[in-house]
């Protein structure tokens, strides 16, 4: 069985259409169509009826479904192992929201380096959609991300709550309307909604950014202000390069973690986990 037409077999039916899968995929449609089609004379069973409004899974595609994601991480699981060398056991995968490197991973590597040497470690960092993606793929083990997708054979629970602070690069108090200098980053879809109630109005942003540590060098560079986890700041906070706007209103970001119930994996999983535990604990 190619591993490939397992994966075209998913992304077709995460996307619920042949044309857009092969666009993810970064090939062509026929070829998305061939690697069903070889899929499909494996198994002797359609797996998908193609309709006007996209596609969906046949009686038989959804059964092969719950194996298909399985063979991927399994596929996954054993060429990164082979790759080790000898003195690890086997490789741990974690994926990280976009803009929490230093909060969770840093401390995460040395945490795991004291206490499971024979363990290592890939990182992924990347936004919510994509890590569910990866691993729901197999790519990855576990994710700390913003917006969770319930997928079969996940387990989800909240990770930490972090605030986000707004801070200025000179003294202020906060104002109504738009603000020059004023850095909009991107923390996600709870993070625009909480903004949105605080700051009525303001439609678009002239500087929006998806990478904190590209908009606070900006800032710190050029001037401005903007919203940044309160733990990324409080040293340049003390030392005045930087000050909480006064009269500006915090903003609160769930994390969650999602891993994947496997149960070779249990006792991995369960090191890697502890890891992250411990540190959330340190961050509150």
């Amino acid at each position: 069985m190619n591993i490939e037409n397992v994966r075209a077999f998913l992304e077709i039916n995460q996307t619920g259409s042949f044309q857009q899968a092969a666009r993810n995929l970064n090939i062509t449609q026929s070829a998305m169509s061939a690697r069903i089609k070889g899929l499909e004379t494996g198994l002797n069973r359609q797996l998908f009826h193609r309709r006007r409004n996209g596609a969906v899974l046949t009686r038989g595609g959804q059964a092969f479904y719950r194996h298909a994601a399985s063979l991927i991480r399994t596929w996954e699981l054993a060429r990164q192992e082979s790759a080790l060398s000898e003195e690890f056991d086997t490789v741990v995968g974690l994926g990280v929201q976009l803009n929490h490197w230093h909060s969770i991973v840093t401390p995460w590597i040395e945490w795991m380096g004291s206490h499971h040497s024979d363990l290592a470690t890939q990182i992924r960092s990347d936004y919510s959609s994509r890590l569910m993606e990866l691993l729901r793929d197999g790519s990855i083990d576990i994710a700390i991300l913003y917006e969770p997708q319930q997928i079969p054979g996940v387990t989800i629970e909240k990770f930490k709550a972090e605030k986000l602070v707004l801070v200025s690069d000179t003294p202020r108090q906060i104002e109504s309307g738009p603000v020059d200098g004023y850095v909009f980053v991107d923390w996600g879809q709870s993070f625009r909604a909480a903004h949105s109630r605080e700051f009525p109005g303001i439609g678009h942003h002239r500087i929006t950014v998806g990478l904190a540590d590209v908009a606070l060098s900006h800032i710190l560079t050029q001037g401005g202000s903007g919203y940044f986890l309160q733990s990324s700041v409080v040293d340049k906070v003390e030392s005045g390069s930087l000050h909480y706007v006064t009269g500006a209103p915090d903003i609160t970001i769930e994390t969650y973690m999602v891993f994947v119930d496997t149960p070779e994996r249990q006792n991995v999983l369960k090191k890697a986990i502890s890891g992250l535990r411990s540190i959330a604990g340190d961050m509150a």
